[in-house]
């Protein structure tokens, strides 16, 4: 009853602010160009239902994803509080709440079908503090660009070339692995491999947050970026390791934006590495030749690990209303999955439309593929009879898991965006002896 109480609230704002009503949260007219604010709120909430259709499986194991008709929820509202406390300074405040119930208790699948739903999720809601970090800015030359007021981000004036230090808690990707079509869960694909590389397993608590600083380099059509942030204490879960010096991720990017038959685009190069205490699949393998039983990832757990894996990521507008992207990621796969999920290879492309072209300005369509793949030694473990963090049938078909992922979002009123998802998965959690898997999905969210 909690989260249908709190839809009705949000559409009731929703439909105050077209009848012209006061604004709320801090929104107010546009600013003009160059006019600079001390001080910003924005305010989101997002509810994801999806279906998932019965599928055949020959088999089931104990994280595999049901067989059986599912449904499942997510609800998400956040506040983005802003403020400028000196010249260059930006200080951000996010407090959150989340409640939702997962299919199959979040396992079954390498590329999960709800980028904002986590295991640490429920049917309660939960408030958090999602980000409190600082952005310091120091410019380059005389060249200044004009930027909109928005969600952490201050209306005002932003060198061309500049220095950017940000500290605090904030996602790893809020900076890393961005992509103008394929990154948002809560306004464009929301499988977790079209979110990010799928093979990047970035430092994150179980929400997808963590402590730490990046340092960026913005220099004309180039940027240069280099983080460190902090690891969990255990794999996927919510308590964070403080020892930056010890068990950390870090990750380094160059970006370059360039002009390709009179339409702008982008390229980045990824490149991270982990430092934590993983498992390793080869000695999981080795302890259960040694003392029997199926291998088990939980009984080798010791010792610092190094886990290292690149990036490729492409956006193009081919019109000023369509735009394509592409990525491609790889992880040596020899390590357990630490923070995101359980992909070691993966394949990403796909275009968006903009509503424009057919006389809806606030609506866009969206179609993905993804193919997601799995190490040898990771393979092996599964096919032994392994059971990792989110996948393992108790045996393991072994294909590459394949994603076809379309969506189409409508501009229902002011501020607010109806979406109809879709997705179809061979091969779930890289098992060619189970699914295919279908699964529908409607998106309502709202901003303010």
């Amino acid at each position: 009853m909690v989260i249908h109480r709190t839809i009705l609230h949000w559409l009731l704002a929703c439909i105050g602010i077209n009848a012209g009503l006061p604004l709320a949260y801090g929104v107010g007219p546009p600013l003009a160009d160059g006019v600079e604010e001390s001080w910003n709120a924005r305010f989101q909430t997002t509810y994801v239902w999806q279906g998932k259709a019965p599928f055949n499986a020959a088999y089931s194991g104990s994280h595999s994803l049901s067989p059986e008709r599912e449904k499942s929820y997510s609800f998400t509202g956040t506040a983005f509080l802003g403020m400028r406390p000196w010249a260059g300074g930006e200080l951000y405040f996010n407090p959150e709440v989340a409640q939702g119930v997962p299919l199959s208790n979040l396992t079954g699948l390498g590329g999960l079908s709800n980028g904002e739903i986590a295991r640490t999720s429920g049917p309660n809601p939960k408030l958090y503090m999602a980000r409190a970090f600082l952005r310091q800015s120091w410019g380059l030359g005389d060249i200044q660009d004009a930027v909109d007021s928005g969600a952490n981000q201050l209306a005002g004036k932003v060198h061309r070339r500049l220095i950017a230090l940000t500290v605090g808690k904030l996602s790893v990707t809020d900076i890393f692995d961005n992509n103008a079509y394929s990154h948002d869960p809560r306004t464009q694909f929301i499988n977790w491999s079209l979110m990010t590389a799928g093979a990047y397993d970035y430092a994150a608590d179980a929400r997808g947050y963590s402590w730490g600083a990046a340092l960026e380099h913005y220099y004309d059509d180039w940027a240069f970026r280099a983080g460190r942030f902090i690891q969990p204490k255990l794999p996927n879960q919510l308590v964070l390791d403080p020892n930056i010096f010890k068990h950390y991720g870090d990750q380094i990017e160059v970006g370059h934006g360039h002009v390709l038959f009179g339409q702008p685009g982008k390229i980045r190069l990824l490149a991270f590495r982990n430092r934590t205490v993983m498992s390793r699949f080869q000695d999981a393998l080795d302890y259960a030749t040694l003392h029997g039983g199926v291998p088990d990832i939980n009984n080798v757990r010791y010792g610092e690990q190094i886990k290292y894996g690149f990036g490729l990521n492409l956006e193009q507008q081919l019109t000023p209303n369509v735009g394509v992207f592409g990525r491609a990621s790889w992880a040596d796969g020899k390590t357990e999955t630490y923070a995101f999920t359980e992909i070691d290879n993966s394949l990403a492309a796909g275009a968006v439309v903009q509503g424009s072209t057919w006389g809806r300005i606030q609506d866009s369509m969206g179609i993905a593929l993804v193919q997601n793949g799995l190490s040898r030694q990771r393979r092996d473990y599964l096919s032994a009879g392994g059971i990792s963090f989110f996948i393992g049938d108790g045996a393991l078909n072994y294909r590459p898991e394949n994603i076809l992922e379309t969506y189409y979002s409508l501009g229902a009123i002011k501020n607010t965006w109806l979406t109809l998802d879709y997705q179809h998965i061979h091969n779930p959690a890289y098992n060619a002896d189970r699914g295919p898997v279908s699964i529908a999905a409607v998106r309502l969210r709202g901003i303010f």
